[in-house]
């Protein structure tokens, strides 16, 4: 069932959506070659907790970490580890944190150094696919409107979308109704209304659009081991434009500054 929120959620679901894009800046400042990616998870758990919130997947299904940390092939639910991330690298990491009883859910790919170009291309293209799909994330729409703007512009520069993995409604859950796909036809499923929070998450594959299940039960990869980009944004559905809730602005200041 889809929870339409009121203005007061919105609120908290911003804060918390927030305090998820300052802690992936706090992410920005120390990643890089030589650095693990269990050492990522603690600065980040310890930036939440120092922010009176708590992770947000931490325990959420027995998932062991405060981030998932999914590098190159791997698309997403990648587990913190002692894996030393190297130059060429790119690494998607998502991040949730509830706080006030509301989630926020996040997630930007990194660049670890000098990325092969080709690989560059998929991480900026999954961004601007998620920015196409905001632009249909508006009351009167559907579901499939957001989807199809993300699966056309990325097939149209021929990268493939992950069919098993979905955006998400939001609020006092971490996953809610409805689901969002990043595929679809335009004018099908749910009607867009306003104060509907989602999460949308464009997941994009530089090959195969197929993807495995490792062993561990949570790690998911390309199936043919070529690079995967992600990127994640929660909004909240208004009349004639979304509301962006999260923000990769710490990000990206961040990031400009280290360069």
């Amino acid at each position: 069932m889809i929870h339409l929120k009121s203005e007061e959620e919105i609120e908290l679901i911003r804060q918390s959506s927030l305090l998820v894009g300052k802690t992936l800046a706090e992410v920005a400042r120390v990643i890089g070659p030589g650095i693990t990616t269990k050492a990522l998870d603690k600065v980040a758990e310890e930036f939440i907790l120092d922010h009176g919130a708590k992770p947000g997947f931490k325990g959420y299904h027995g998932f062991p970490a405060t981030l998932c940390v999914s590098v190159n092939e791997v698309v997403v639910h990648g587990i913190p580890s002692h894996r030393e991330l190297k130059d060429g690298d790119i690494v998607s990491v998502d991040c949730g944190v509830v706080m006030n009883g509301y989630y926020g859910d996040s997630a930007f790919t990194f660049a670890v150094g000098e990325v092969d170009a080709k690989v560059v291309a998929l991480v900026e293209t999954t961004r601007q696919s998620l920015e196409q799909a905001l632009e249909k994330a508006v009351a009167g729409n559907r579901i499939g409107d957001i989807g199809y703007a993300v699966q056309s512009f990325v097939e149209a520069r021929g990268y493939s979308v992950v069919r098993d993995l979905v955006g998400h409604g939001l609020g006092r859950n971490l996953h809610e109704a409805p689901e969002v796909p990043n595929y679809g036809r335009r004018g099908t499923g749910a009607r867009l209304q306003p104060g509907l929070v989602i999460a949308i998450e464009p997941m994009i594959n530089l090959g195969t659009k197929s993807v495995v299940q490792e062993r561990d039960g949570w790690t998911i990869r390309t199936a043919d081991r070529l690079p995967s980009a992600h990127f994640e944004h929660d909004v909240v559905v208004r009349q004639g434009q979304a509301e962006v809730l999260s923000t990769f602005e710490f990000i990206d200041e961040v990031l400009k500054s280290r360069n």
